[in-house]
């Protein structure tokens, strides 16, 4: 007997609807599909199984064909209308041929005479059940398979990339549509063209090679990035990246007679290129002036000399930089000084051969290499040229600008034989032009190397200062009587990362002539002022800041705006603020500079003479300017030994200041002995080594507190 035993759905799931006007029938019917575990329901009459066929899925009907009210025709004609789907099985008493045939031509799956065969019925009715799962699981296969296609359809032609099959012969076999949105074709104008013939003409040969390699077994993803020519001409040239998979044999349909042989997509990646480019340019180009940058300039700067050393050719570096920039673009402002680099940038190209590299260095410095020369005259020809252009003048935003150059040029190999050394040496020839006139040009010579470290150190308080390299540190003003710490002098000191701590007199000098002084100066001031307002909010206790400026700072137009600016940012109280000068300063009697002491003064800024005694003295500066302090300089400090002549002019400045009515500090005090004397005198305040070296705020503090308790507890 063939039943469902085998099957993978059980017989419990399997619904059977029975549909005789005789109750007998029904009965046995039922009984023996029951006894065989199906789900059985049963219609006395063809009207109730069409409502039942209606309300219920059932996947088998046993029907009669000889029913009074609705007969088994008028039923299976019923279902065809109203597409119940239900598999039937004729069970009828008229074994007549005609009657099989009508009925199997109505719809029925199998007819079988009464009285029934019970084996026969079941075989019948397990075979019309798995006829039914069949169907059933073909259709739910097709609609999957229907949207499957449906979907990958919608993806391919959708897919932003190309995607491609190619025949044996590399031709195109097939594309979806977004050929038509890169590259202008439709797909049916690319049918039967050869990959080959859409690349551009420079690529044919690498995408020749990589059809090649990929008609051979492999079991990675091929890839080629290449250029791919669009239908119409005046489109920018588009990149692709090109992807080929292998079709696997069981794969391999076939199409007119040819066979698919590869398969892949094409994406495109002109965005991205042109992306990486404009990254690369950024990474070895100046943006502003579109030349070279340094990096660019020393990779080429390297190829050039193994080249010149190999075939024993001299080589010229030259380091231009630009006088007067820094006036010109802080008085007409950054956008006419950026239009006047990018002037200079085209004038200097014009002044150059096409194997020569210019380069704009940083702010307004170029280095040109000359990869090749004669002779060093050969150079000084193209520095002349350069002058030249230069020298006529620039008409930018209705203004006519005049610049020079300083042109320093180092050959190879007598002015340097390494990268570095070309350009250092290059670079302090330029300085020497700047120190003697500027606007000329000057080769290196060994004899310049001396001021290799000055330089060195100058370039290296640039990045100091960018690095706050620089501290302060403070020395104690304290009262000679009482032992009490009063107020600090503030000392910048630099952390220099291979040097160690230097202090001023290893740097001031170079800050001076550089005017970097003017940045430390200020830094300095805002530091300490900071500092000692913290302290001050900490303690409770007000110390008078004494800090030194430099000339140059003091000459500049914002000097007091600049510095009464930065007290009120720390808000530090001008009273206890004391600005050393030194006599030198006031050797011109320059008016702006005693308005601007006379306004400070006003402000409540104490003045104060450093070093007093050891430059250009004038007792008619003391009457005609706001001098509230006068500090006795160390060298005369040392000599204080009963009367030596040092201590004499002590005793004739100390005199003076008191008959001036000007407080007086004494520096360098390192011994017990120098202090009783200047107590003696009636000097009120000192500092020196007797009270420690300078340190920070808070140790200075500790110590010079720590003092006074000692001195309170010997009753001094």
């Amino acid at each position: 007997m063939i039943g469902l035993d085998d099957e993978a759905e059980p017989r419990s799931e399997v619904r059977i609807l029975l549909s005789d006007d005789d109750p007998r029938m029904l009965e046995s019917l039922r009984g023996l599909l029951s006894m065989h575990k199906y789900q059985v329901d049963t219609a006395p009459g063809g009207r109730q199984a069409l409502e039942m066929l209606e309300r219920k899925q059932y996947d088998v009907l046993l029907l009669d064909l000889a029913m009074p009210d609705v007969d088994g025709h008028e039923v299976m004609r019923g279902m065809k209308e109203r597409r119940i789907t239900t598999l039937t099985i004729v069970v009828s008493g008229n074994p007549s041929l005609d009657g099989i045939a009508t009925a199997l031509r109505a719809g029925a799956y199998d007819y079988l005479k009464k009285p029934y065969i019970p084996e026969e019925l079941l075989a019948t009715v397990n075979n019309a059940v798995r006829k039914k799962r069949l169907e059933e699981s073909h259709k739910v296969i097709q609609v999957r398979l229907n949207r499957s296609e449906r979907l990958h359809r919608l993806i391919v032609n959708h897919s932003p990339d190309i995607v491609y099959i190619l025949d044996d012969q590399g031709r195109f076999s097939f594309l979806n549509a977004t050929v038509s949105k890169l590259l202008g074709y439709t797909p049916d104008e690319l049918l039967g063209v050869s990959l080959l013939d859409v690349m551009e003409e420079d690529q044919q040969e690498k995408g020749r090679y990589f059809l090649e390699q990929a008609k051979h077994p492999y079991d990675e993803v091929r890839s080629l990035e290449v250029a791919l020519r669009p239908k119409f001409r005046g489109r920018s040239r588009r990149h692709f990246e090109l992807v080929i998979w292998p079709m696997l044999d069981d794969e391999n349909p076939y199409h007119d007679g040819g066979r698919y042989h590869t398969y892949g997509t094409a994406r495109d990646i002109t965005e991205r290129m042109e992306a990486e480019e404009f990254i690369s340019f950024q990474a070895y180009h100046d943006l502003l002036t579109r030349l070279p940058n340094r990096a660019l300039f020393k990779d080429r700067l390297n190829i050039a000399l193994t080249q010149a050393a190999r075939e024993g050719h001299q080589l010229a570096v030259m380091f231009i930089d630009l006088d007067r920039f820094k006036v010109i673009n802080d008085s007409l402002g950054h956008t006419v000084g950026d239009r006047l680099l990018q002037a200079v940038s085209e004038r200097l190209l014009n002044c150059v051969r096409k194997g020569d590299t210019l380069s704009r260095f940083g702010g307004d410095e170029f280095t040109l290499l000359l990869p090749e020369v004669r002779d060093w005259e050969s150079a000084a020809q193209v520095a002349e040229k350069i002058l030249a252009s230069i020298r006529a003048p620039f008409k930018l935003d209705g203004h006519e600008i005049f610049v020079g150059a300083s042109i320093g040029i180092a050959m190879f190999p007598s002015g340097g034989a390494s990268m570095d050394a070309l350009i250092k040496n290059a670079d302090i020839a330029m300085y020497r032009v700047k120190n003697t006139g500027r606007d000329g040009f000057q080769l290196y010579t060994p004899e310049m190397a001396g001021a290799t470290q000055r330089l060195q150190l100058e370039q290296e308080m640039h990045r100091g200062l960018a690095r706050d390299e620089f501290f302060v540190v403070y020395q104690a003003q304290m009262h000679a009587e009482r032992g009490e710490l009063i107020g600090v002098e503030a000392l910048v000191r630099w952390r220099h990362p291979k040097l160690g701590c230097l202090e001023p007199a290893e740097f001031i000098s170079i800050a001076e002539e550089s005017r970097l002084i003017m940045e430390l100066d200020r830094n300095t001031l805002q530091r300490a002022a900071r500092e000692l307002t913290q302290h001050r909010r900490r303690f409770g206790k007000e110390l008078r800041l004494s800090v030194n400026v430099s000339p140059v700072m003091v000459s500049r137009e914002d000097f007091v705006e600049g510095v009464l600016d930065i007290l009120r940012q720390e808000d530090f109280p001008p009273g206890l603020l004391e600005i050393e000068i030194t006599e030198n300063l006031l050797l011109n009697d320059r008016k702006d500079v005693i308005d601007k002491l006379h306004q400070l003064s006003e402000a409540g800024v104490q003045i104060a003479i450093d070093d007093f005694g050891t430059g250009y003295s004038s007792l008619s500066y003391l009457q005609k300017l706001p001098i509230h302090t006068l500090k006795i300089d160390r060298s005369f400090t040392q000599h204080i030994r009963n009367c030596e002549e040092g201590a004499c002019l002590v005793n004739a400045i100390v005199a003076m200041a008191q008959g001036l009515h000007m407080e007086i500090v004494v520096e360098g005090v390192e011994t017990e002995m120098q202090l009783e004397y200047l107590r003696s005198l009636g000097c009120p305040v000192v500092q020196g080594f007797l009270y420690g070296p300078p340190d920070t705020l808070e140790k200075v503090w500790t110590q010079a507190t720590g003092r006074s308790r000692e001195a309170s507890a010997a009753g001094l």
